[in-house]
């Protein structure tokens, strides 16, 4: 019985780091066991990217032979990829209705916000972004703007970003918008010791976004009121949520709650009878 050798490999991605270790121990993929020990992570904006790291172990003999011989004692299982239940989504959802004709939901306004207004935290985060967009090449001016909100709230601030063709940092699904904020926020947090809270925003792809997400939630009250029926929405981020149940909170004919697990979290919209 030859000994078993084991090798481990970083790459930028899981099979490429198990090509690698085959290769290096010379033998083929039904001949090792597979570990992963780190998965691969992009990181935000290129900090805090991991390469993935896995260790190939060669069989005393081949594991074909091992699961032929093995009859009464079964063999350890494989690692797999974990099996997420995904909940079926409903027809009742945002495809069902023309946002865009309907400005009856409409979100609140943004209003540019005069120099002297601007916080401590918002001086820093202009600041930082305008660093950032320096150091990427960007040719884009950023704006200090605030929601335009009823007397009882708080504004959110927007630090808004515009030029000509910014699509790359907005990303897929507005990925690279998130990761921008989050980085321009957490250099401003450090820089001022204390949280800096603002939104970053491009080429108001944030403000289309809230615009459609408020227009959605009021058109989905108006059938769970009418239809007296529960309806559910498309698995969300959580500050899509938020904005959903802020939509919302003042409706007396429906409540909102969010249900399920992780990526698949969604607003529930419940009649409330009279």
């Amino acid at each position: 019985m030859s000994e078993t050798r084991s090798v481990e490999i970083t790459a930028p991605d899981i099979e490429e780091a198990i090509e690698a270790g085959l290769k290096q121990l010379d033998v083929s993929r039904e001949n090792v066991i597979v570990e992963v020990l780190e998965e691969p992570a992009r990181g935000i904006l290129g900090l805090g990217s991991r390469f993935a790291r896995v260790r190939l172990t060669t069989a005393a003999r081949p594991l074909s032979e091992m699961v032929v011989t093995s009859a009464k004692k079964e063999a350890p299982p494989r690692p797999k990829k974990q099996q997420v239940y995904r909940p079926r989504i409903e027809d009742d959802d945002e495809e069902d209705f023309d946002f865009e004709d309907d400005d009856s939901y409409a979100s609140p306004s943004v209003i540019p916000l005069d120099e002297a207004e601007w916080t401590d935290e918002l001086k820093a985060g202009k600041e930082t972004l305008e660093e950032i967009l320096r150091l990427m090449e960007v040719d884009a001016s950023v704006d200090v703007e605030a929601t335009e909100h009823s007397k009882e709230e708080n504004p959110t601030y927007v630090l808004h970003v515009q030029g000509d063709d910014l699509s790359s940092l907005i990303g897929r699904r507005g990925n690279t918008l998130a990761a921008l904020q989050y980085i321009t926020r957490l250099i401003a947090s450090r820089n001022l010791q204390k949280r800096a809270d603002f939104t970053v925003d491009v080429d108001g792809y944030k403000a289309k976004r809230i615009d459609r997400l408020h227009k959605m939630a009021h058109q989905m009250a108006d059938q769970a009121a009418e239809r007296n029926r529960i309806m559910k929405l498309k698995p969300m981020p959580a500050h899509e949520r938020r904005i959903i149940h802020m939509a919302l909170r003042h409706r007396s004919d429906v409540t909102t709650r969010s249900q399920g697990e992780g990526k698949f979290r969604r607003v529930t919209i419940i009649p409330q009878k009279d």
